[in-house]
């Protein structure tokens, strides 16, 4: 028979549960029971999981990475299912014979290990292995590097949809997760530093990866029909919030792109603020670049009079020698000839806006009559033909169209929000006989016709 040994001191466990009743209202309000909370309720419940964590856990850290340590090498040995006390000791020889015995009883008075008496053996417990698994998974995703601390928690979902015990606990922790991101890469854009939007933009990537992962699970759980509506509704507001967070790109791109406007650069070196303001971050020690530039302390310099008028005399008589040798202004010469190449996209840009605004004089015809359509065109249609990175670089700027913030601006950006097309996108994916596009997806361009005296965008 296999009992976990307890303490000799063990006292009456009606009166230790009084006691931990007495204590846990004490942190309540006199006119609030305890038991009324519905979480509390959940908690006491898993009382026997969490006094082994609290086992695990409770005290200095060296503690306990001594009994992390010593029941992982018991619970990694499947050679047998039950060790010795002189197993023990071999296996853990680098251990001190005064701690491991204290290790192990606190193992053992928590129901970690197993003690079985008849054949004097112990045992790893099942809640024991739980345990040491879902600290292994945790560990295990410290690894990775995943700034956007999403792996673990889509992990367990993943794990329990699998099995079929998804809880709504679990997709609201998820959820959770998902609003501090949203939240997070807002203040960033907020902020308007450059340095916090890149590190924020390369986090945003590493969640979009997570969230392209979640929409496979989401999906499975939503067309699942033995999921409660709570389950549902959690599904439902994480796709709300996965959707939220990859509309954040046009964010970040406008946000650089009024950054890259405001870039100050110093004269013809083709060094900016930013370029400077890197190069400092690279020095852990801002101080040591003043070390030889400046004299700690000021050497103070003394001179009389009759010094002061001997050195001004000496440089009055050198600049009238320099005036009477020169005989005269020096001969003019030519200056260098430079040819200043305008930016490649910028000359892009301004043709892909004059096409547009061709398309967009179609607006200055009389209205249709009603029930029909505004006139409207594929977006295919406006970004071919050109090669795949300028097709790309087209499609990237459709968003801005309409836009009332970028409007408001001055440049190519401005004039292209200002047309009056509207772009129309769909999910679906249509293939093109093209040699640099094989598919893009399924979209249109239309003219926004207002009627003669409509001034509702002023």
């Amino acid at each position: 028979m296999i009992e976990p040994i307890t303490s000799e001191s063990a006292s009456d466990p009606a009166l230790d549960q009084q006691d931990t009743q007495n204590s846990l209202q004490a942190h309540f309000k006199p006119n609030i029971s305890a038991d009324e909370i519905e979480q509390v309720y959940h908690l006491k419940r898993a009382q026997p999981l969490l006094q082994v964590f609290t086992a695990l856990f409770h005290g200095g850290f060296d503690g306990v990475l001594v009994r992390l340590l010593v029941l992982r090498e018991l619970a990694s040995d499947t050679a047998s299912a039950s060790f010795s006390r002189a197993d023990i000791n071999t296996r853990l020889a680098y251990l001190l014979p005064e701690s491991l015995e204290t290790v192990l009883m606190r193992l053992r008075t928590n129901q970690l290990l197993a003690w079985d008496a008849q054949h004097a053996v112990y045992r790893v417990t099942p809640m024991a292995r739980n345990v040491l698994s879902a600290i292994d998974a945790l560990l295990a995703m410290g690894k990775e590097e995943d700034p956007a601390d999403m792996g673990y928690l889509l992990s367990q979902v993943a794990g329990a949809q699998v099995m079929g015990g998804v809880t709504v606990d679990q997709l609201q922790h998820l959820l959770g997760r998902l609003v501090e991101l949203t939240e997070e890469f807002s203040d960033a854009i907020a902020s308007g530093s450059e340095f916090r939007l890149r590190a924020s933009q390369a986090k945003w990537h590493m969640a979009c990866d997570w969230v392209e992962k979640g929409s496979e699970i989401l999906r499975a759980i939503l067309a699942d029909e033995n999921a409660d509506s709570a389950t549902h509704r959690a599904a439902q507001a994480i796709g709300r919030a996965q959707s939220a967070l990859l509309n954040m790109q046009g964010m970040f791109s406008r946000a650089l792109n009024q950054i890259e406007r405001q870039r100050v650069h110093l004269g013809q070196s083709g060094l900016s603020t930013t370029d400077i303001k890197r190069w400092l971050l690279l020095h852990e020690d801002l101080a040591s670049l003043a070390e030889g530039a400046i004299d700690q302390p000021v050497v103070p310099l003394f001179i009389t009079p009759a010094e002061m008028i001997d050195v001004a005399e000496t440089e009055l008589l050198a600049d009238r020698a320099v005036s009477a040798v020169s005989g005269g202004l020096p001969s003019g010469e030519d200056a260098p000839t430079t040819i200043s190449d305008g930016p490649a996209m910028q000359q892009e840009l301004d043709e892909w806006l004059s096409r547009l605004s061709d398309f967009a004089t179609l607006a200055k015809l009389p209205a249709p009559k009603a029930g029909d359509a505004p006139p409207s065109i594929p977006v295919q249609d406006s970004l071919l033909p050109a090669t795949f990175a300028v097709a790309s670089y087209r499609a990237s700027l459709l968003p801005l169209l309409g836009d009332a913030d970028e409007a408001r601006l001055q440049g190519a950006t401005g004039d292209l929000a200002r047309l009056p097309v509207t772009f129309n996108p769909c999910d679906e994916m249509v293939q093109l006989p093209d040699l640099h596009v094989a598919a893009m997806s399924l979209a249109s361009l239309s003219l926004s016709l207002k009627p003669e005296g409509d001034k509702s965008d002023e």
